[in-house]
């Protein structure tokens, strides 16, 4: 056989032909990496994420998170029906009962069939005769102690822990004209002593007449509203404990010593009370503004030097709330204490003006320091009448002013030697347990139904 020779050497390995038919990705991946490299495997978490092999089509599970979250908001809708709908614990006639929460009255009335329990009242005409049975209110019901109107049966809610009340209904009168007549409080003034006090506030009473517009009857129906009348007590102070306390009083300042006997108090550790005259007030009004800055008490001497005894209401009127004025322009302080010129005070003037003041205050210890006798003699008339709970006069004028001012140190150390302490007059009426809570010296207390008196006319 003829020798042929080839176009390649014979010692040439055959060259393979790559593979050209479909391979996994896999494997076509693996035929092209290169000897000695290395490779990372994405499913360690770097680069592309590996998912391996998913069915086609829509997610299987889809149907089921929607079935999941429709359940889930339907418990949570069934969840805020209970809530608003759950039985709660109340009282009812005195036993223990449940009842939807919020449930009105009248429908607690309908869920138990209690409209057939209780009778309902009668219509009554204005003579109290009976118009129509069982033409009143339906039933009584009361709440919490408190009778609830027949109209608000429909809008009073249970909420849980109240005590309900259902009783038969009460009888009410035909609708009917009224005439009324206010019968007017009388003023009686007891006691005596140096502190006067409203102890109680007069309020008018009323009688009614009464013509039903069904029936065309006419009643006289007497009184309907009792009159409290007014009571103004007279008393003296007594210390709790038979405390020895004391309280000066200056009378008809300011004047140009006020600041002076201000020195002597603050020197000596002690307070007095002030009771200041309108238009000396007005004349001076730095003394007046330096009693308040040095913390004394004040109280008004009224307006002017006048008997108040002799004046008219309005006149009366005028002269308090003037006085009080001058007080408040100067010290900014409201001010309805009074001390009337002369410790004068009549009972018409309680009835004219006891809505203007918290107290009325004179004094049970005179020093007869107007009548200018000298500080020795003022200072001695003071110590040897002292007793515990008095109330002290003494004068700020210009005519005793010096005197004031040689005398009240004496006073002071004679009586804190005797053992008295010395307070104002705010300090002494709170010392007395019976009066503490009947007297607030700065605030006038008259109720809003309240009215001013009458004097009675009875002897």
């Amino acid at each position: 056989m003829p020798k042929r020779r080839t176009p390649y050497p014979a010692s040439r390995p055959t060259r393979r032909r790559a593979a050209t038919g479909y391979q996994l990705p896999r494997g076509r991946a693996r035929s092209q990496r290169r000897p000695g490299a290395t490779y990372l495997n994405h499913s360690q978490g770097f680069g592309r994420k590996r998912t391996g092999f998913r069915a086609s089509g829509p997610d299987s599970r889809k149907p089921y998170a929607i079935l999941a979250v429709g359940c889930a908001f339907l418990f949570f809708v069934a969840s805020i029906i209970w809530y608003l709908n759950r039985s709660v614990e109340i009282t009812y006639n005195g036993e223990p009962a449940s009842v939807r929460i919020n449930a009105s009255i009248s429908q607690y009335i309908e869920d138990n069939g209690l409209a057939d329990e209780y009778d309902a009242g009668d219509l009554l005409a204005v003579d109290d005769s009976v118009l129509e049975r069982g033409g009143g209110s339906r039933y009584t019901v009361t709440l919490n102690g408190n009778e609830v109107a027949p109209d608000d049966y429909g809008t009073t809610h249970l909420t849980g822990g109240e005590e309900l009340t259902i009783a038969d209904g009460a009888d009410t009168y035909e609708d009917h004209d009224v005439q009324a007549t206010e019968i007017a409080p009388t003023l009686t003034v007891e006691g005596s002593g140096a502190v006067g006090y409203v102890a109680t506030w007069g309020v008018p009473g009323r009688t009614e007449v009464w013509t039903g517009k069904t029936s065309g009857i006419t009643a006289d129906r007497g009184t309907v509203r009792e009159v409290v009348n007014a009571v103004v007590k007279l008393t003296s102070v007594y210390p709790d404990d038979g405390k020895k306390l004391i309280a000066l009083t200056f009378d008809e300042g300011p004047s140009s010593y006020t600041e002076q006997i201000l020195q002597v108090l603050k020197e000596k550790g002690v307070t007095a009370t002030f009771f200041l005259q309108g238009d000396a007030v007005e004349a001076d009004p730095a003394a007046a503004r330096a009693i308040a800055e040095a913390g004394c008490e004040i109280g008004s001497n009224s307006y002017s030097d006048t008997d108040l005894t002799d004046l008219s209401a309005d006149d009366l009127r005028s002269q308090l709330t003037k006085g009080f004025s001058a007080i408040k322009d100067a010290t900014g302080e409201d001010v309805c204490l009074l001390r009337p010129p002369y410790a004068a005070f009549s009972e018409q003037n309680w009835a004219d003006a006891m809505d203007l003041v918290s107290a009325v205050v004179s004094w049970n210890l005179d020093s007869g320091d107007w009548l200018v006798p000298g500080a020795d003699e003022v200072a001695s008339t003071v110590v040897s009448a002292a007793r515990t709970g008095n109330i002290v006069l003494l004068s700020d004028t210009d005519a005793t002013g010096a005197q004031a001012v040689e005398a009240l140190p004496m006073i002071i150390d004679q009586l804190q030697a005797n053992g008295f302490s010395i307070v104002s007059l705010s300090e002494l009426v709170a010392s007395d347990s019976d009066l503490k809570d009947a007297i607030n010296l700065s605030k006038v207390t008259m109720p809003k139904d309240a009215v001013l008196p009458t004097l009675s006319t009875e002897e």
